[in-house]
C-alpha cells in the first residue's frame, strides 16, 4: 500500500539509496565505462537529453561536462522545436540519454534522427529498459531505480555521469586542466565569484 511505504524511516531509504548504488556499481562493466569515456574523447560534440525529472539530470550532466570539454550541449526542444538542436548534430557526437518512465513518444523520433546523422548514444536508464535500449544505443549504464512508487530516484544516474566525468578528467589531464583555467579566466573577469 501506497500509504506504508511513504511511512519508512530514513535509514530504510538510506539502505534503499545504498543498495541502487551498489548494484549499479556491481553491474556497470569496465569495458563499457571505458568505451563511453572514449566516445566522449572523440566526440565533436556532447549533447545531454531527458525528458520530465530526467530533463534535470540532463541540464545538470551538461553543467558538469563542459567543466572538463568544449563544446558539451543540452536539447532543449525549446516550444517543442526539437529540429533546431538536432540540425546541429553531427557524425560521432556523442547523445547522452536518460530516460526513466513514463518516456515520450517523441523520443522514438528523435533516436531515429540521432542514427540518421550517425550519432553515438550512450543511454542511461533502468534495468528493465536496457534490452530495449540496446537495440539504439552505442553503450548503455544500466542504473538501479528502485524507488518508492511516487518520486523517481535519479542518484544512481548523477553518480554514473560524474564517474564519467572524472574518468574522462583522468585520462585528460592536460586538457581538462587548460579548460579549468579557462573557465577560471573567464569568471574572474566576469567577475562572478566573491
Amino acid at each position: 500500500e501506497e500509504r506504508v511505504s511513504l511511512s519508512w524511516s530514513i535509514s530504510e531509504r538510506r539502505g534503499l539509496e545504498v543498495l541502487n548504488m551498489t548494484r549499479s556499481f556491481e553491474g556497470l562493466r569496465s569495458d563499457v565505462l571505458q568505451e563511453v569515456v572514449q566516445r566522449v574523447e572523440e566526440a565533436p560534440r556532447v549533447w545531454f537529453l531527458g525528458f520530465g525529472a530526467e530533463d534535470g539530470v540532463a541540464r545538470l550532466g551538461r553543467a558538469i561536462f563542459s567543466r572538463v570539454r568544449h563544446d558539451v550541449h543540452y536539447f532543449s526542444g525549446i516550444g517543442e522545436d526539437w529540429s533546431s538542436d538536432l540540425a546541429m548534430t553531427g557524425p560521432r557526437d556523442v547523445l547522452m540519454l536518460l530516460t526513466l518512465e513514463p518516456r515520450p513518444k517523441i523520443l522514438r523520433s528523435i533516436l531515429s534522427s540521432a542514427r540518421t546523422s550517425r550519432m553515438r548514444i550512450v543511454t542511461l536508464t533502468d534495468h528493465a529498459y536496457r534490452g530495449q535500449a540496446e537495440r539504439y544505443s552505442d553503450a548503455v549504464l544500466p542504473c538501479q531505480v528502485t524507488n518508492y512508487g511516487i518520486v523517481p530516484t535519479h542518484a544512481t544516474m548523477l553518480t554514473l555521469l560524474r564517474l564519467i566525468t572524472i574518468t574522462y578528467a583522468s585520462q585528460n589531464a592536460d586538457a581538462v586542466r587548460r579548460r579549468a583555467e579557462m573557465l577560471d579566466s573567464i569568471q574572474e573577469e566576469l567577475d562572478m565569484m566573491e
